[in-house]
């Protein structure tokens, strides 16, 4: 039988979205992650600073899945302004069975290990836009 795959996050990824949680910038800003296969380990693929998500989408690929944390500027209706940090798991259609899985099996350790609360799921880079994330955020006000 296929047992889930459950990669272990890496260290060095850890520290860096520890850090990351805590950052006093203003701007949007990502961490793209991807599974080291031979490892079974998540690891950093990319960091971003000043990035739109309309930027973020075109840098995401278009037939491998992605984990992506994403520190959005995020202006409310009553004009107050948050810095959620959205954790965005792009799965592709079309993209392998075994490496859906592996992102599958992987996702929720990484969640808890970024202690995440807003996290979405996007099945073709295409959506992610920046109307499409904040009707997303708009449900946690």
């Amino acid at each position: 039988s296929d047992s889930l795959v459950v990669c272990e996050v890496d260290p060095e990824l850890k520290e860096k979205l520890r850090k990351f949680r805590f950052r006093k910038e203003t701007d949007n800003a990502a961490i793209i992650m991807k599974v080291d296969k031979d490892r079974q380990m998540v690891v950093l693929e990319e960091e971003f600073q000043n990035i739109s998500p309309e930027e973020l989408k075109s840098e995401l690929p278009e037939r491998q899945p992605r984990f992506v944390v994403y520190s959005y500027k995020y202006v409310h209706e009553d004009g107050r302004v948050s810095y959620p940090l959205c954790f965005i798991f792009s799965s592709p259609v079309g993209c392998k069975p075994e490496q859906q899985m592996m992102y599958a099996g992987s996702k929720n350790r990484l969640v808890q290990t970024a202690e995440l609360t807003k996290v979405f799921e996007i099945r073709t880079t295409e959506d992610l836009t920046e109307a499409w994330l904040q009707e997303k955020l708009s449900f946690f006000r």
